[in-house]
């Protein structure tokens, strides 16, 4: 199996990178609000971004004092865009998915990164 194929299967491995990209398939966000929706520790937010930058699932941005993360729009690997697609079919009706959607709606990272 090559390395890039067990790259993307790790990145899917946990349900907490899982859960981000759902979160970001819904908008860009910053490590804060991730954190709190998460309720994990920044550092550990910050090393299941890596894995799944690293992969090609997603982007960052630097937007005055934040950085954004985002939904990789164009994917050198195709498989990424085909995986990114089918997440709904597979994750969407989950109630953390859910919950976390709900979340996203209305979090101010003005709010939450000031904390």
């Amino acid at each position: 199996m090559s390395r890039e194929n067990t790259k993307i299967f790790k990145a899917l491995s946990d349900t907490s990178r899982l859960r981000i990209l759902k979160m970001l398939q819904a908008k860009s966000l910053c490590v804060c609000e991730m954190q709190d929706v998460l309720g994990l520790a920044v550092s550990t937010v910050s090393k299941h971004l890596s894995i799944l930058r690293d992969a090609g699932f997603i982007i960052e941005e630097k937007e005055g004092k934040w950085v954004n993360y985002m939904i990789n729009p164009h994917p050198k690997d195709l498989r990424i865009s085909s995986i990114l697609s089918s997440l709904d079919f597979w994750i969407s009706d989950e109630d953390i998915i859910i919950k976390d959607k709900k979340k996203i709606k209305n979090i101010n990272r003005h709010i939450v990164c000031a904390k």
